[in-house]
């Protein structure tokens, strides 16, 4: 197509023209300059970064938590990339596609602070973490702790290994507003005995949005003879950290979240001293059998989308790592401040900023999280997603950088209304 009549057809959509790069580096470049604090809330700041973003126009999207919506400039180069796979077919595939994937591996690499010797990219943070849960060479008599805040699909793995192998899980319950670091690592400390093999925790806790202290815990469990595995679905590219300053043993994180990559991208950490301690997922060729490689065998894939994510690495540090973890923060706590304390409101989440992040989780007193959802989205406009598991019980909100304090304005209007709906 030719490229009037593509700009012509965007037009004619309604769509913005993206946020070019030249025009988002000068934007940003005029504002560096000022304190975290300062651009965090400055709206226009971030409005300007919005009008990269093809949104939905009736309704409000607060559920960023589940995928996040690509800006324009990503999209495009996706289909860019897409394009030049099918251009290529087969001739792709079986020449360049292997050293494309290890030099976006090694970007990833470079941005979690490891060695690219450490990290390979897969699918999901479910297939990051299942490959050790499934792959960890357990014995009968075996124990693994976990939280019921965890999210399902790991749990759904550990019941798997504890059928398959005669593996004995013990669940601990996270308190949704802790008095300190140390009651959480008490908590998993107390849950271990000398036939504990594995501990899994969430860097962020998806349902509530608690952060979580990981190198105290890392160290307390290896201090026992633990090993820990992380899941950091909700953490990486939001939150600033490197992966080998927590000292865990294996981290798995999804990319289509806070890295804006395309969907059906992950990473999988392991450290080296503990690949050699696990079976892969599926059984690799010769040449992979030893190292991180093992753990990447992974078929005929979307390969289009590991094209993507180094943009989105350029993308995230473009936008600036320490200016989204302030926005991001600032929203957070923009709407959360104003209706924790409400009678008739149910807050899940810490207020210790410390453990906070973009996600919280927040309830009506006797009102189903299900229908709050449903509430929220047909009065009101606004996407969430209900949660009833474990201590949660309410909807988790998830705005992003596009999120407007306009858009919180009205969420925050309706807790409101229904608070006190439900206090009559």
């Amino acid at each position: 197509m030719h490229k009037r009549t593509f700009l012509k057809g965007l037009t004619l959509a309604g769509m913005s023209l993206p946020f070019t790069k030249f025009s988002a580096e000068a934007h940003i470049a005029k504002h560096n300059h000022l304190p975290l604090e300062q651009i965090a809330g400055d709206e226009d700041f971030w409005a300007a970064l919005r009008a990269d973003y093809v949104l939905q126009e009736n309704y409000i999207n607060l559920e960023s938590g589940y995928y996040n919506i690509l800006p324009q400039k990503l999209l495009n180069k996706y289909i860019e990339h897409i394009k030049y796979v099918n251009s290529l077919g087969a001739y792709y595939m079986r020449t360049v596609q292997f050293e494309n994937k290890k030099r976006v591996a090694a970007k990833l690499a470079a941005l979690a602070g490891c060695d690219p010797s450490e990290i390979v990219i897969t699918r999901n943070t479910t297939e990051s973490l299942d490959t050790i849960i499934s792959g960890f060479k357990w014995q009968a008599g075996d124990e693994a702790i976990m939280a019921v805040q965890d999210y399902g699909a790991m749990l759904d793995m550990f019941r798997e290994v504890a059928s398959r192998h005669g593996v004995v899980n013990k669940i601990v319950s996270v308190p949704l507003n802790p008095s300190s670091d140390e009651e959480i690592v008490a908590l998993y400390k107390n849950a271990i005995t000398p036939k504990t093999k594995l501990l899994l925790v969430s860097h962020v806790i998806n349902i509530s949005g608690q952060v979580m202290p990981i190198r105290k815990i890392c160290d307390m469990a290896h201090a026992q003879g633990v090993k820990v595995l992380v899941d950091g679905a909700h953490a990486f590219a939001q939150l600033i950290y490197t992966i080998p300053e927590l000292h865990c043993d294996f981290y798995g994180a999804s990319l289509h979240k806070w890295l804006s990559s395309p969907l059906g991208a992950g990473i999988l950490y392991v450290s080296k001293e503990n690949q050699d301690s696990i079976w892969p997922l599926i059984g690799p060729s010769k040449s992979e059998e030893v190292g991180i490689a093992k753990f990447n065998h992974t078929g005929t894939h979307p390969v289009a989308t590991d094209l993507t994510i180094e943009d989105s690495i350029e993308h995230y540090k473009l936008i600036g790592p320490a200016n989204k973890q302030a926005r991001l923060k600032f929203l957070q706590q923009y709407w959360t401040r104003q209706i924790m304390d409400i009678p008739g409101v149910v807050y899940n989440t810490p207020k210790q900023d410390s453990r906070i992040c973009a996600i919280a989780n927040v309830g009506i007193k006797g009102m189903p999280p299900a229908t709050l959802a449903k509430t929220l989205f047909e009065k009101y406009k606004i996407y969430t997603v209900g949660i009833d598991t474990g201590n949660v019980v309410g909807c988790r909100i998830t705005p992003n950088v596009f999120t407007t304090t306009k858009e919180l304005d009205q969420l925050v209007a309706a807790i409101k209304e229904l608070a006190a709906a439900a206090a009559v």
